[in-house]
Parts: C-alpha cells; structure tokens; sequence
C-alpha cells in the first residue's frame, strides 16, 4: 500500500508540473495509475489532503539529498553547492516548489524548518573555519530567504526572470555578504567579527576548556557582541 500512495504522490506531482493552470483532478491521478477514486480517498481523504501530501512528499524528496551529502573539506563550497541544488529542484518541480513554500499554507511545514536547521549546521562548519563574516543564525535568514525568493520568482515569473546567469550572480551577492575568503587567498586581514565567530564556533562544537561552564558562557556571550559590533 505505501507503493500504492508513493506511485500516486509521484503522479499527482508529475501532473501538476505539467498542468497549464497548475491544478489537478483527482480522476487524473487515479487514471495515472490505474485505481479507482475509492482507493485515492482512503489514502488520502479527499484532493486537500492529497495536495497537502504532494508537499510532504517534495520536501522529502528535496531533504533526501541534503541528509546524504558528504562533506567536503570546503564547507563554504558545501553551502554553494546546496544552493545550486536548490535552484535546480525549485526548476525541476515548478509547481509542486510553489506549493512547497506557499503563503497559504495554514502552517509551515515541518520539514521546511529542517533544511533551516541543516543549513545552520553547514554555517557553524563555516564559522570554525573562520569563514563567516556574520553570526551563523543571520547567515541562515539570509541566505534562505534569498534563495527562495529567487527560485519562486523563476517558477511564477519564468517569462520574466530568464537570464540564467541571474542565479550565479545572486548566488555570489549573497555569499560576498556571508563569507571571507579563505585566509591563504585573502589579502586582507581577519575581522574581529570573523575571529570571534570562529572562537565561539569552536566552543560550541567542543566546550571542553579549563574554565567552568558559567566562564564558557559569559565568554561565548562577549564573543557574540563582538560578531555583531562590526
């Protein structure tokens, strides 16, 4: 029976990035792969909770890739890589990505805050390294918001936004307000902001110091005026 919704899930979402109006009729999906209307209501209720289930699924298939990805020695190029990922699936599930981050959804998906905390694990990599230019939780708005603005304007807009480079620069904008250079390829000098992000990334992923857990504090919460004093 899972076989049954997972086959049904992947007709609904099929169908509706190939639908003109971007809908769908549940006689469609059934058609599709070859059950009566019954076995789609047992499944699934009724065309809400069949749509609302086509979110759950994307957002599956999306976080699917992002749990399995191995991490390079560059986290910044994990982060880049991440968004081109983005992009691509927003481009590949036109309607179902619309549908995925609509703003009529009673509530946001959990799942949507998944990817937000799996991008903030990729920034507190950054940060140890030294790379982040901006405490790790405005790096995560940041980039997150600019990357889904971007791909739902290239999948309600396509006859607008139709300069394929337009991802890449933004992309790049984005990142020069996040990230330093890597410290053999900068000229310039480390930040206060980015030393101090660094120090606190390395608390936080290993706290084990001589001070005492009220000193790790009180110094994690000077490092953080630090970071946002520049």
């Amino acid at each position: 029976m899972e076989d049954l919704r997972t086959r049904m899930l992947e007709a609904a979402a099929a169908l509706l990035d190939s639908s003109p109006d971007r809908d769908i009729s549940t006689r469609a999906v059934c058609e599709a792969v070859g059950v009566g209307a019954p076995v789609l209501y047992r499944l699934f209720g009724d065309k809400s909770g069949l749509l609302s289930a086509v979110v759950d699924h994307g957002f599956k298939k999306y976080l699917s890739v992002k749990r399995v990805a191995a991490p390079s020695e560059d986290p910044v190029v994990d982060v880049m890589n991440g968004w081109d990922k983005h992009m691509a699936f927003a481009r590949e599930h036109p309607t179902v990505y619309r549908m995925m981050y609509s703003p009529a959804l009673s509530a946001v998906p959990k799942a949507a805050q998944e990817a937000l905390d799996l991008l903030r694990q990729l920034l507190e990599r950054c940060a140890e390294a030294g790379r982040l230019r901006i405490p790790t939780e405005a790096a995560a708005q940041m980039i997150m918001t600019a990357s889904v603005g971007l791909a739902l304007s290239l999948v309600t807009q396509p006859e607008v936004y139709t300069d394929d480079s337009l991802i890449r620069r933004q992309r790049d904008a984005v990142f020069a307000a996040v990230f330093v250079d890597k410290p053999a390829e900068s000229t310039q000098t480390p930040t206060l902001a980015t030393k101090a992000l660094q120090l606190k990334a390395l608390l936080d992923a290993d706290p084990g110091t001589e001070l005492v857990e009220p000193e790790v504090n009180l110094l994690k919460h000077w490092l953080e005026r630090l970071a946002k004093a520049e």
